[in-house]
This record gives structure tokens, C-alpha cells and sequence, in this order.
């Protein structure tokens, strides 16, 4: 994968640099900001491809930097962070975080996170006639073109929500287990991420069930998976 603008976020220097090399040496087009407030200003001019965050900035919580970029931008950001408690990646996977990997981690993990990212955010092939189309209620879901509409408005998601929706989608009627999600959205390594499942499932009902709570789409079969009914 070349080509790809990465934008690292890290107030560690050494750390900022030694990952700017190895992106580079990958073919990867690389900006790093040390703060927030550069962070920001960054993600707006060098329009990124995936952005690289770290949660502990010096004028700044990268979590609040997360909330400005989701602000204008589905851009997916990859949390890079010492924090390893469970609870710190609820709360960026809440704020609009794609994934979170822990320090230390190794390179090579990291470029296969970056690469899932930037995949799941690319565009579709310019769609065709017979496309598929699934009706849901108020829902209307082209999983050709990538656009849900609500009442015949366009949803925003995500490109990790719309991945998980879209796998759900494709198995209509059916569960589909947790792990297989995980693998599919997010890749191989990912069996026990089963907060994302959670905390995206939740986003999704947020945007596209009338009552969240009493879901009629996005159903979970507990301890087992996810099912999308129509």
C-alpha cells in the first residue's frame, strides 16, 4: 500500500520520528504534529488518509482532538496509547476512535491496522444496474454505492460502522458470530476486541433504530453475535 497520507499525532519526539521513518520506508506520505491544536490544523490541511493518535498531548486530550476532527471528518483514526485499560478504549471507541492499539507495539502490527483502516475507508467501485438495495423499515441500504437513508436521508456512519453494518447486512436473518465480525471488520488478531462489537453496535442503533433500546434491526444473540433483520 503506497501512496497513503498518514498523519502521527505524538508529543515523544523520538518516538514521532522513528515512526515517520518506518511508514516512509513503506511507502506511506507521513505529517507529524506534536500537539493537539497542530494536530488539528494538520488533519485539516494535509487531508489524511488515516490518522495516528496519541491520547496523552501536551495542551490537549487527544480525545478531545478526536471529537474535533469527527467534528467535520470520518477520517478513521487508529488510537496509539499506553493506556491499556479497557475503559480507556471504550472511551475512544465511543469518541469516534477505529481501533486502539497499546505501547509498545509492534511495527508490523501497526502497518497491518493502518492498512485495515485505510481499506475499510475506501471508496466503492461505482455501482451498476441491479445493485443491491436492502429495504429495512425506514431504512433503505445500498450496499453497492454505500449510502443508508433514513426516511430518504442520508445516514452518516463511519467506515467502521458502515463495515459492520455491511457484513450484517450481507447475512440478513442470519447471525453471524462474533469472532467472524471481528476478523472481517477489523482483521486477524482481533478474537477478543468483543467491546468493539459492543460500542459500535451501539452507535449504529443510535443512528438507524427509532428506539435503541428495543432494537428491530441490529439484534444480539448474547455471548453468541449480531443479526440484521429487515
Amino acid at each position: 500500500m503506497t501512496g497513503h497520507r498518514v498523519l502521527v499525532v505524538d508529543d515523544d519526539a523520538g518516538l514521532a520520528r522513528a515512526l515517520a521513518i518506518n511508514l516512509r520506508a513503506h511507502g506511506w506520505d507521513v505529517t507529524v504534529a506534536g500537539t493537539g491544536a497542530a494536530a488539528l490544523d494538520a488533519a485539516a490541511g494535509a487531508r489524511p488518509d488515516v490518522v495516528v493518535l496519541d491520547l496523552g498531548l501536551p495542551d490537549m486530550s487527544g480525545l478531545d482532538v478526536l471529537a474535533g476532527i469527527r467534528g467535520w471528518s470520518s477520517v478513521p483514526v487508529v488510537v496509539l496509547s499506553a493506556r491499556q485499560l479497557g475503559e480507556d478504549k471504550v472511551d475512544a471507541l465511543d469518541a469516534g476512535a477505529d481501533d486502539y492499539v497499546t505501547k509498545p507495539f509492534a511495527m508490523n502490527e501497526l502497518l497491518a491496522r493502518l492498512r485495515a483502516a485505510v481499506r475499510r475507508a475506501a471508496p466503492a467501485d461505482t455501482a451498476g444496474p441491479g445493485d443491491p438495495v436492502v429495504e429495512a423499515g425506514r431504512l433503505r441500504i445500498d450496499l453497492a454505492r454505500r449510502v443508508v437513508e433514513r426516511d430518504g436521508v442520508e445516514v452518516r456512519l463511519t467506515p467502521t460502522e458502515w463495515s459492520l453494518l455491511e457484513v450484517l447486512v450481507r447475512h440478513r436473518g442470519r447471525m453471524v458470530g462474533r469472532q467472524q465480525l471481528l476478523h472481517d471488520v477489523w482483521g486477524p488478531g482481533y478474537d477478543h476486541e468483543t467491546n468493539y462489537l459492543r460500542v459500535y453496535t451501539a452507535q449504529l442503533r443510535r443512528k438507524l433504530e427509532d428506539d435503541p433500546s428495543a432494537p428491530r434491526h441490529l439484534l444480539t444473540h448474547p455471548g453468541a453475535g449480531y443479526r440484521f433483520e429487515a
